[in-house]
């Protein structure tokens, strides 16, 4: 298991941790995915199911969630899952769930969590990193162009089976 890695936000006051998450921070990514889903209306929480899909991920071999504490407090998380991408002939990436919690923003916590999941994007082999952003959703969108991620032309589409 991954060892917690302390970010320094200004001065010690400040400081937070990024760990990989564990069971035991359920409720709280459950909380954070709610504040997401306020601003990304395109989905509805549920938070049995959001419990449900966060407790996959944590149990998933090709999955890494990641917390950022702050006082003993979670108050930020990330997931990534590794895919195959026939284009890269290899692994890649798919970050989804990046929050943190409104009261904790522009503070660093979000770039350490970016970083938490590209880093092990490439310990586990991937050499590219992708992720769906809500066009409505401006201030993740500079968020993640100052990061240096680049839009694309492709088109996000679904179904429900």
């Amino acid at each position: 298991m991954e060892m917690a890695v302390k970010a320094e936000s200004g001065t010690e006051r400040n400081a937070f941790w990024i760990r990989p998450a564990s069971t035991d921070d359920l409720a709280t990514m459950t909380r954070l995915l709610q504040e997401l889903f306020a601003v990304e209306t395109e989905f509805e929480f549920d938070a049995a199911r959001q419990r449900c899909g966060l407790q996959l991920l944590l149990d998933s071999s090709v999955a890494g969630v990641w917390v950022a504490e702050r006082h003993g407090r979670v108050v930020g998380m990330v997931t990534v899952q590794l895919v195959v991408s026939t284009s890269e002939g290899g692994l890649s990436g798919l970050l989804e769930d990046l929050v943190v919690s409104s009261a904790y923003r522009r503070r660093g916590l979000g770039k350490a969590l970016l970083n938490a999941a590209i880093k092990w994007s490439r310990e586990q082999g991937a050499t590219r990193i992708q992720l769906l952003a809500d066009g409505r959703n401006v201030p993740a969108l500079i968020f993640y162009r100052k990061q240096n991620w680049k839009q694309t032309n492709m088109i996000a589409l679904r179904r429900f089976t």
